[in-house]
């Protein structure tokens, strides 16, 4: 699958990481020596940006903070064939690059970088993160029917089309997350390989908050649920409020048929109003639905669009490289 034409992107969204930046670059260049390295500073106060650029990456800022937002930056600014992203934390071994690189050449769409199983959870220090790793695992799994084991690793490979098709929403940390569901949800390709997690070398500091980023990667959740997955979040959320407002009119329906009067009309008022709750939640869910699989059949067309187009292009680079050899 592989030709000469390909060209491959390293990908490195950095902030204040001038420890090991130097190291990673270097690392990338080695693994992949015919491909582009590009650094993207946030706003670092150190020396990050100049030790990037003196290891031969292309360095560029972003001055919108977060991990997000430099990768839709990234994502937005650099065309190639096969892209590889990864932390600037030398955290990731560049050695597996090349194998990940094979396998979007392959035809896969995502390859993910899975750390679970192998290192990760003797290597890391932060044992909340393990948790919260397990966690979203489960959640994610469990609601797209799905058997990922590194929901949130920041070691991906992507095609062409994944990284111009894909809307990248986060602004922080929660982005990798949103990129798993995003790919469950449209049933994309996606391949996991195992790679050998280091933690983060003495001296170098961790940017993740771990109460505030963990609030933020479930509120991600929960909002791709009750966007991909309305009626499920509608239609469950319905279902329980009917259930008890008519749990509620049973009783005063009882107390009816026993005394002949309705001696509790606030509560019948109440309980009438949550089962219409019920079913206007449970329509919402149905209607929602549709749209939610109009906009899969739009985005899968969109994608067919960018891949004919890149195919497209390929091609006739290929063709201007060949007419240009032979002259």
């Amino acid at each position: 699958m592989s030709t000469d034409r390909t060209s491959i992107a390293v990908l490195l969204p950095c902030y204040n990481e001038e420890m090991t930046i130097g190291k990673v670059v270097r690392d990338f260049h080695a693994a992949l020596p015919d491909a582009d390295i590009y650094v993207y500073d946030n706003n670092s106060t150190d020396h990050t940006a100049e030790i990037a650029a003196n290891a031969g990456a292309i360095v560029r800022p972003e001055p919108r903070q977060g991990k997000g937002n430099v990768i839709r930056a990234l994502f937005e600014d650099i065309d190639a064939d096969v892209y590889v992203m990864a932390d600037g934390d030398d955290t990731y071994p560049a050695d597996a690059a090349p194998a990940m690189v094979t396998k979007v050449l392959d035809g896969y769409d995502m390859v993910i970088g899975d750390r679970l199983s192998s290192t990760y959870f003797t290597e890391n220090k932060r044992p909340f993160h393990n948790v919260g790793n397990r966690v979203v695992r489960s959640a994610i799994n469990g609601l797209f029917h799905a058997d990922v084991t590194d929901i949130m690793t920041g070691y991906r490979a992507f095609s062409f089309t994944f990284v111009k098709t894909y809307p990248v929403l986060a602004r922080g940390f929660e982005v990798e997350t949103e990129m798993t569901i995003h790919s469950l949800n449209n049933n994309l390709r996606l391949y996991e390989m195992p790679i050998q997690y280091r933690d983060r070398p003495e001296g170098s500091v961790s940017k993740l908050d771990t109460v505030g980023d963990g609030i933020k990667v479930l509120s991600t959740i929960f909002r791709m649920i009750r966007e991909y997955k309305p009626l499920p979040f509608f239609g469950g959320l319905g279902m329980i409020i009917g259930l008890i407002g008519f749990g509620l009119t049973a009783s005063v329906t009882v107390d009816f048929m026993r005394t002949g009067m309705v001696e509790r009309f606030p509560t019948l008022i109440g309980a009438v109003m949550l089962v219409i709750a019920g079913l206007l939640f449970i329509v919402t869910g149905i209607v929602l639905d549709v749209i939610a699989k109009n906009n899969r059949k739009t985005f899968l067309l969109e994608a067919n669009r960018f891949a004919i187009m890149h195919r497209v292009i390929r091609d006739c680079s290929g063709a201007e490289a060949g007419s240009n050899t032979s002259k």
